[in-house]
């Protein structure tokens, strides 16, 4: 089984989607799927509150597999978010496995939930989980009561039975892809696909990343809260925009090390981390109302290390003051220094200010990060650089590009070049080039009694 986390608005397989009451052991059994950790999981209810959508393959069959939060009958706010999540899957969905627990029985919000799936009208499998022997397989048959069928007794953790599951799976669901789909289409955006870029939101948490990446997708895929912490997740969402196809990626607020729990935290912390690292753009999201603090510093040092183009997203905007907004801007310009030339965008998710602005930005960054510049034109610019401001004791003979994502250039000279001169080059080719909010690098050849050896920026 391989399974790679997507999301997309258009989809070419079918989707089976694994929903229950918290602390059934849905992503247990989505992990088992998927044949790896891809859902954060503990042994407490509420672990998962987003839709997290993940492409699946059994006996040569690809589907999409749709873990969901726990189902409940509540009036809590965060929990009826998370409960209408799940159900928004289920009305997708091709496929519903009803996942309960063997060990403890049936309850009342199984009962409920299984009247809702009932009125669906979507196909319904029961799945009995934590059936870890045959012992406990006669537990399992109380679940006809549900009115779905016979129930799958399996075990997700050990994998009992969940290959007769896989097999019931693919006899349910449709055999072809929809007409007019494109059969060497996929929803699998981890595979380095040219053309369909990340977007990674990173933020510390309760700043308004998931209110932001909802808004973006123009879809309630991420649960909101004021409670900080809420998305416990990475959640991927491929669109198509008027800047063509970009996948965004929601991300767990990130706090210090210190601060950050054991399980299901520290897990999340792990998953946002992966994320950007496999981004080709962050949008570092910050709460204007707190300004720039420590950890937005701290996660704009790990989002350079990264490598990717940065756009800054200061959000909450409408709730500063005219009076104080020039001296936030200049307090961004001050401590975000080392993102050189970021852009900084004033919006709000919640009311929508200003966020149009973001997927030009986007746009832009993307079209930076990928740039080639010709040879010749490369080494007109250098002449111009240099003729404008002449190194001191050494100069650059000849560059090429060696590569890009970021763009990559390499400098022959004949001898050492200071690293003031060196950031006044990358400026240089910045603007020359319209390179915008990229990452630069240089490398230096240099030869001659100062050289000897490669210098590296």
């Amino acid at each position: 089984m391989t399974a790679s986390a997507s999301q997309s608005t258009t989809r070419s397989q079918p989707l089976v989607v694994i929903a229950g009451r918290p602390n059934v052991g849905k992503s247990t059994l989505v992990n088992r799927i998927v044949g790896r950790r891809a859902a954060v999981v503990e042994e407490r209810p509420g672990v998962t509150r987003d839709r997290k959508e993940l492409d699946a393959e059994w006996c040569g069959r690809s589907f999409t597999v749709v873990d969901t939060g726990g189902w409940l009958m509540t009036d809590d706010v965060l929990d009826a978010q998370v409960s209408a999540q799940a159900e928004r899957a289920v009305a997708e969905a091709d496929l519903v496995l009803l996942v309960v627990d063997g060990t403890v029985g049936l309850l009342d919000e199984d009962v409920a939930f299984a009247r809702l799936l009932r009125r669906s009208g979507r196909p319904v499998r029961v799945v009995v989980n934590k059936v870890d022997s045959s012992q406990r397989e006669s537990d399992a048959w109380a679940a006809v009561s549900l009115g779905l069928g016979d129930p799958w007794a399996v075990s997700a953790l050990h994998g009992r039975g969940t290959g007769d599951l896989l097999d019931e799976v693919l006899r349910v669901l449709p055999d072809a892809a929809p007409e007019g789909a494109d059969p060497s289409a996929s929803d699998d955006v981890d595979d380095g696909t040219p053309g369909v870029p990340r977007v990674a939101l990173i933020g510390r948490p309760n700043v308004g990343k998931s209110t932001l990446f909802n808004r973006l997708v123009g879809d309630e895929r991420s649960v909101t809260h004021d409670a900080p912490g809420t998305t416990r997740d990475s959640v991927d969402t491929v669109v198509e925009t008027a800047e063509g196809t970009i996948c965004f990626v929601d991300t767990a607020g990130m706090r210090r090390k210190s601060r950050t729990e054991r399980g299901t935290e520290y897990f999340s912390v792990l998953r946002a981390l992966e994320a950007l690292d496999r981004a080709d753009i962050a949008l570092l999201v910050i709460d204007a109302t707190a300004g720039v603090t420590h950890q937005d510093q701290r996660l704009a040092e790990r989002v350079g290390a990264a490598g990717c183009p940065t756009v800054v997203v200061l959000n909450k905007w409408e709730l500063i003051p005219t009076e104080d907004r020039p001296g936030i801007l200049d307090d961004i310009g001050d401590r975000l220094a080392f993102l050189g030339e970021a852009p900084v965008l004033k919006i709000s998710a919640q009311s929508g200010l200003g966020v149009h602005r973001v997927l030009p930005a986007v746009a832009e960054a993307e079209a930076a990060y990928h740039s080639r510049i010709p040879t010749g034109e490369l080494n007109r610019a250098m002449k111009s650089i240099q003729m404008a401001h002449p190194p001191v004791g050494a100069r650059i003979q000849y560059a090429v590009q060696g590569a890009n994502d970021p763009p990559t250039f390499t400098l022959f000279t004949n001898g050492r070049l200071q690293p003031t001169y060196l950031r006044y080059v990358e400026r240089g080719l910045r603007e020359r080039f319209e390179l915008g909010p990229t990452p630069i690098k240089l490398r230096v050849r240099a030869k001659g009694p100062n050289g000897g050896g490669g210098r590296r920026r």
